[in-house]
């Protein structure tokens, strides 16, 4: 028994190892000759319908909302202020000729009540000189003299100098009547108080400044432009604009808060004309009528004056185009799409148009086509796509290939 152990048994192992052995080889020879069916794995991608379109191409440009007429106020006489309206606070509206300021005026009452004491007595001395020239010429008729009077006879230099008294007294006049009308503050629009420089009690002398208003009837938006936006708007010449041949194109203002997004109604209504140095842009000037809502010509939300806003202008028309996102544009203006067979492939296209979001191809894609939007790193032609949300193969699942 223990010669058994020490000698049969190892022998026995071993050989049972070499069986094991050859018969692993067996089998695996045997795996190998069986042909295996090659299996290729769906990429699983997002898709959208290409859908052919007839539309207006948009203008993207953004501006601080400004008041079309502002004003610095003044003083153009000297007094102390006597009155200040309730509407002359910083934010306060007012009406056109309300009196917003008056500086007191007894100084310029007495002044025009001594210019109109003035002219009364310089026409009552026009009337005398009038009186003692006309009488000159009787008494010369009257004497019989024969030739014609002189002028110092007649009184003539006498009347002139009258005369120009009048004319002198009647310029004080109207001098010490807009002196007066100067100590009353007030603008020829409806407008609002920007700010607010003095106050009842403080003395101004001539150039003071008293504070700064603006009108509420429109407010503008200078809108830059590039030459690039310019091939996109029909905008009137210059000739048109004058004859009124072509009107201006529509924009839509937006703001976005934390109510949501903010907008209003506005209209191009001239060009600046001229090309910035420095920025290589053109301004357009966009207007919105009564945009704080106060003269009832406009039923819009408030539109604050320094607002900034988003701006839209309604460009030229385009037929036959398709919009896509603009991700999906690849560096060799080309797009990926997903053949009847489900199949990726690579498809030229011509561009109309590119913007930061949005991409307008004229030619290279018909409607219905399914256009891929899943980034793919190596995109190869053939490659089998599993459509999200429609029936087919999924990545997980295999779809057998050809026989070799």
């Amino acid at each position: 028994m223990g010669k058994f152990f020490k000698f049969i048994l190892p022998l026995l192992l071993i050989i049972g190892s070499v069986l094991i052995v050859i018969g692993l080889m067996v089998y695996q020879k045997s795996q190998s000759a069986e042909r295996k069916p090659d299996v290729t794995k769906a990429v699983l991608v997002d898709t959208i319908e290409a859908e052919i379109v007839s539309l207006n191409f948009t203008v993207n440009s953004q501006g601080t909302v400004r008041p079309r007429t502002e004003t610095t106020l003044v003083a153009e006489v000297s007094g102390k202020v006597v009155s200040v309206a309730p509407e002359f606070v910083a934010g306060g509206f007012f009406r056109q000729g309300e009196v917003l300021l008056q500086i007191d005026p007894s100084d310029y009452e007495t002044g025009l009540k001594r210019a109109e004491a003035a002219l009364a007595s310089r026409k009552a001395k026009l009337a005398d000189e009038s009186a003692r020239s006309e009488q000159a010429l009787k008494d010369w008729i009257n004497m019989g003299k024969s030739g014609e009077p002189s002028d110092l006879g007649l009184r003539k230099p006498q009347l002139a100098d009258a005369q120009a008294n009048v004319s002198a007294a009647e310029a004080d006049l109207q001098k010490a009547r807009r002196d007066l009308e100067r100590t009353r503050i007030s603008v020829p629009y409806d407008g609002l108080v920007r700010q607010k420089a003095v106050d009842i009690g403080q003395y101004v002398s001539p150039g003071t400044r008293l504070g700064v208003t603006f009108a509420v009837d429109t407010a503008e938006v200078r809108l830059p432009l590039t030459s690039s936006d310019l091939h996109y708007l029909d905008l009137p010449s210059e000739t048109e604009v004058k004859n009124m041949d072509k009107p201006f194109p529509p924009v839509t203002l937006s703001v976005e808060d934390g109510s949501g997004t903010k907008r209003w109604q506005a209209h191009i209504i001239r060009t600046e004309g001229v090309v910035d140095e420095v920025s290589r842009v053109i301004y357009a000037v966009a207007q919105v009528v009564d945009p704080y809502g106060v003269r009832g010509q406009s039923h819009q939300q408030e539109l604050k004056i320094g607002t900034f806003v988003n701006a839209e202008i309604q460009g030229l028309p385009v037929e036959n185009v398709v919009v896509l996102p603009r991700y999906v544009l690849r560096a060799d203006n080309t797009i990926l799409t997903a053949n009847a067979d489900n199949e990726l492939e690579v498809v030229p296209v011509t561009v109309l148009r590119a913007e930061p979001k949005k991409v307008y191809l004229s030619t290279g894609i018909e409607g219905g086509t399914k256009v891929v939007i899943t980034t793919l790193d190596a995109p190869v032609p053939g490659t089998k796509l599993a459509i999200r949300g429609l029936e087919g193969p999924t990545p997980t699942e295999s779809v057998p290939g050809d026989e070799q």
